[in-house]
């Protein structure tokens, strides 16, 4: 963790000494630059070592020790260095023309620096002076610990430095293993599989890919003893790769698995792959690669080419934790992505060695113990092997008791083991992935995490702004970490959004008991036993992350005294009524991030502002809160901004245009709010996903310091989803001028749009469609949703230029009586269709279909999914013109049809399609209709009622 904080460093430190020396200047700043380059030269000494002094920690308790005392600097010198920003973005503010966030010293902890609160002359010098003498006393602190790296004898390394930890080397003998029935025969016959498909891709590459100890070896080496297997090849290959991903070793076993020895060959690549050409030349053979790392394909070119001299139905087996290296190496689809066993094939394994040569009595005694013992695996077979063989030496209930009963992972057997193999995948990171990973402990074990959520608080802390390109934002870079963290399967339980991308993910128990032995004196999760009672932390610790598990409903009861350093304050399961004493919140002078969502808070205190380090503030899910204080707006540091379902919440400070530095604002299901115009002046802001508009009689005190539509006409940069509200009630001043000022077609980036209109009134139509027309979004959309839209024409004129929409939905829509698809079937790209309670529709149509052109047109060439829902006028489907060359959703997968009470029958042309799936519900015509044809002209699958009544092509008699 100490390599990703010390490029987070020198990174400001680089910037401070290149970019911002006429800033100090005008700060009066009075620190020697060469004070700041001496701090840099004795960090980029240390950083040649922190990779050896990194893997050394875990079991030298000395290197901990120095690396700790790093830490304590760094964190120290990132301090500074961000009241040196602050400072500076407070000057800024005020050579721009306007004021500082002022807060009365009044209100302000001695723990507070003065100069976040207050300009002019005095509070500069004073900061002058404690700058300048905090950097020369960090440098002495500093160069003592930069001498003390000699004594450790550390290896200075630029790269991996993962060779140096002892690896368990693999072979092709099988191990005895549980519930992998289905994966081996899925593995066998991909082996011995000979397709035409397959006939010019020779060798056939199969990979088996997961997390460190789920089983990738001992499932290939079911697979390669299996008989058939061995009578399908004509020779067999077992090498275990390992890393470093060296081609000569691994050629030389390649070679010594063909001919039986490699004495006479020289350490020449091209030398060996010619031993190779001509050993494998007329052989079927099958190779396991265990263990594959490196990605470089250029390495695995070299290794490839020669092995390409073998006969057709060769196959190669790679066993890797990566999915890059998967897909580098081989066909997406020979991918085999292991799962966690279940509690019963871990406890069968287990059993196997835990109770081996016990008697049957004995068993049955330690049995219900050993289950229990199980439940710790959470499916990992390495898990089970490995409490298994704990325990196969325990000879009494007392000690088996003794184990459950104990925490688990704190046994040494259990960290050399289990965690061995995840170090291995650890080290594998780089070093600022490494420290988005081990800030995932901050969530409880089993919570589900949120994607976006996760990344923004990576944001918070720093971890996401080095090597920030130009075209790259935070989050961008964040999304990558990501991915990358995914690929080597950190993350699982992946769940997506109707887009596709992941939206949700859980930890495996052990990863995050994992993280936890990393992180034990950093990071702290402590269960809050309910009501007053205060929760006390150790005196001497140096927390950084704290979770609150389970405090009751109530004062927020936490002593800080002992733990000043907190950068991370975040509950889970609580119930807290209000922050209470204003002294607790401003002893959190570092704190950058404080999640205190899904509470009952109906007051946020003015303290709150002194918060001056503060990136990340959630308030999500607190019913209750109206509004927040105006000293918010001090916050000059907050880049995330989180009130999700705050549903009493009515507005937000004037002055939210001075948070210069914020990116996102999450007010979604924000029903009453109302944003202050300032908001327009963030024009760096990428997430604002919902916006309500207000008409004239709404706000009619204050409408001019109301935000309206055309306020985001310089908002460019928004990303994510936007949901536009427009709450006129019939009154909605120039609302078309406001739509078209607003230029959504400028926003680029955007890839989800909510439009949502108000009730309509008499009258309202013209100006509804109006507005829908000047809401021209950017053709890179992906997702529109329209609500309560009441307009007469239910596609406007831009709805046929969006060809990258892929989701399209028409929500409530009541007043237009014809549904006209050709409009929509240009739409190249979409795939989900859906029209909810669209009432007065009476006709879904293909108007002027007849295609002009000599080539034969294709209409929804991409769509999926098509819904129809509460469609009660709903009389006729028409089909395509007989005379016309069109061809209308070829793709068609599933169709859904509810309470379409007047529909008689379905178009003809859904008989060409690819229909697998029609469900009927409460749509009595149209059900009898499918009844009594018995299926024989619909799809195969079909659900009327909630009830199957053809599976498969099968027409399943009903009683």
């Amino acid at each position: 963790m100490a390599e990703g904080l010390i490029l987070v460093v020198l990174e400001q430190l680089t910037s401070i000494i290149n970019k911002q020396e006429r800033q100090l200047v005008k700060l009066g700043v009075v620190v020697k630059k060469e004070e700041v380059e001496t701090l840099t030269r004795n960090f980029r000494a240390i950083q040649g070592v922190l990779k050896d002094a990194e893997e050394r920690q875990v079991k030298d308790d000395s290197v901990r020790f120095w690396l700790d005392r790093l830490k304590d600097v760094s964190y120290e010198v990132e301090h500074v260095l961000d009241e040196w920003n602050t400072e500076s973005l407070l000057l800024q503010i005020e050579q721009e023309g306007g004021d500082a966030p002022v807060a009365t010293m009044n209100n302000v902890s001695p723990c507070i620096p003065a100069p976040f609160f207050c300009s002019g002359q005095v509070s500069r010098v004073d900061f002058s002076i404690d700058f300048a003498g905090k950097i020369q006393i960090l440098n002495e602190t500093l160069a003592i610990i930069a001498a003390d790296r000699h004594n450790y004898n550390f290896q200075y390394t630029k790269s991996g430095g993962i060779e140096q930890i002892e690896r368990q080397k693999s072979t092709s003998f099988v191990d005895k293993t549980f519930g992998r029935v289905d994966e081996e025969q899925l593995l066998v016959n991909m082996l011995l599989s000979e397709s035409s498909q397959e006939a010019g891709t020779t060798p056939a590459v199969i990979s088996i890919v997961g997390m460190g100890g789920i089983g990738k070896t001992t499932l290939a080496q079911l697979a390669y003893n299996d008989e058939r297997v061995k009578a399908n090849f004509t020779k067999r290959i077992w090498v275990c790769v390992s890393d470093p991903f060296d081609e000569i070793n691994i050629a030389k076993a390649i070679i010594a698995g063909l001919d039986g020895g490699v004495n006479s060959i020289s350490n020449d690549l091209e030398t060996l792959s010619q031993c190779i050409r001509k050993c494998i030349a007329r052989q079927k053979f099958l190779l396991v690669l265990d263990d594959v790392w490196n990605q470089d394909n250029r390495k695995w070119e070299k290794l490839r080419l020669p092995l390409e001299n073998g006969t057709i139905g060769s196959k190669i087996i790679v066993t890797t934790r990566k999915d890059e290296v998967a897909m580098m190496m081989g066909a997406p689809d020979k991918m085999i992505n292991l799962k966690v066993l279940s509690d019963e094939n871990c406890w069968l394994l287990f059993r196997q060695i835990a109770l081996a040569n016990r008697k049957q009595d004995e068993c049955k005694i330690f049995e219900p113990i050993g289950k229990e013992i199980v439940k710790k695996c959470k499916g990992l077979p390495l898990v089970a092997k490995t409490l298994g063989g704990l325990m196969r030496y325990k000879k009494t209930k007392k000690q088996w008791q003794d184990v459950l009963s104990d925490k688990i992972w704190e046994l040494e057997v259990v960290e050399q083991q289990v965690f061995q193999p995840l170090l291995l995948s650890y080290y594998d990171l780089s070093p600022m992935i490494k420290r988005c990973l081990l800030y995932c402990v901050i969530f409880p074990k089993d919570h589900k995490i949120e994607k976006n959520i996760l990344i923004e608080l990576w944001m918070s802390q720093g971890y996401l702004s080095l090597v920030r390109k130009k075209e790259k934002t935070m989050i961008d870079i964040g999304e990558l970490y990501f991915d990358n963290l995914v690929m080597r399967s950190f993350f699982q339980e992946l769940e997506k959004d109707e887009i596709g991308n992941i939206k949700y993910c859980k930890m495996h128990d052990i990863v995050h008991d994992f993280l936890q032995f990393l992180t034990k004196d950093e990071c702290s999760i402590v269960g809050a036993k309910g009501g007053e009672e205060k929760i006390e932390l150790p005196a001497g610790n140096k927390y950084r992350h704290l979770t609150i598990t389970f405090a009751g409903k109530g004062p927020f009861s936490v002593s800080f005294d002992n733990c000043k350093s907190l950068r991370t304050i975040t509950g889970f399961d609580c119930k807290i009524t209000s922050l209470g004493n204003p002294e607790l919140i401003l002893q959190l002078k570092y704190v950058r991030t404080l999640n205190l969502t899904n509470n009952l808070l109906e007051e946020v205190p003015k303290e709150v502002g002194g918060l001056v380090h503060l990136r990340y503030l959630d308030l999500s899910h607190n019913w209750g809160l109206k509004k927040l204080p105006d000293t918010l707006c001090n916050l000059v540091n907050l880049q995330i901004l989180r009130l999700e379902e705050c549903r009493r919440l009515e507005e937000l400070p004037e002055d939210m245009g001075k948070l210069t530095n914020l990116r996102h604002l999450h007010v979604r299901v924000c029903v009453r709010l109302k944003l202050p115009k300032t908001i327009g002046r963030l024009t760096s802001v990428e997430t604002l996903d919902w916006v309500n508009i207000w008409g004239h009689d709404d706000v009619i005190d204050n409408n001019e310091a109301v935000f309206k539509l055309s306020d985001l006409r310089n908002m460019d940069h928004l990303k994510g989803t936007l949901w536009i509200c427009l709450k006129g009630k019939g009154q909605l001043k120039d609302a078309a001028s406001d739509a078209d000022r607003a230029k959504l077609v400028n926003k680029k980036h955007l890839l989800s749009l909510w439009l949502e209109f108000w009730d309509p009134d008499d009258g309202s139509s013209m100006i509804q469609e109006e507005i829908l027309s000047a809401l021209q979004p950017n053709p890179n959309l992906e997702s529109l949703e329209i609500w309560n839209y009441s307009g007469t024409t239910l596609c406007p004129y831009w709805m046929k230029n969006m060809n990258n929409l892929t989701r399209l939905e028409f929500h409530i829509c009541g007043v237009c009586e014809v549904v006209p698809l050709s409009v929509l079937g240009n739409l190249g790209s979409l795939e989900t269709l859906n029209f909810y309670y669209t009432d007065k529709v009476k006709k879904v149509e293909f108007e002027n279909s007849t295609s002009s052109s000599s080539l034969e047109q294709v209409l929804f060439p991409s769509l999926k999914h098509l819904m129809f829902d509460w469609m009660f006028e709903w009389e006729e489907w028409s089909d395509l013109d007989q005379e016309s060359d069109c061809v209308a959703m070829p793709f068609l997968s599933t169709l859904e049809i509810s309470y379409c009470s007047k529909l008689k029958a379905l178009p003809q042309f859904l008989r060409k399609t690819q229909l697998q799936e029609l469900t009927i519900y409460e749509s009595e015509i149209l059900s009898q209709s499918c009844k009594n044809t018995q299926g024989k002209e619909w799809p195969p699958n079909i659900l009327i009622d909630n009830e199957t009544v053809q599976k498969d092509g099968v027409w399943i008699q009903q009683e």
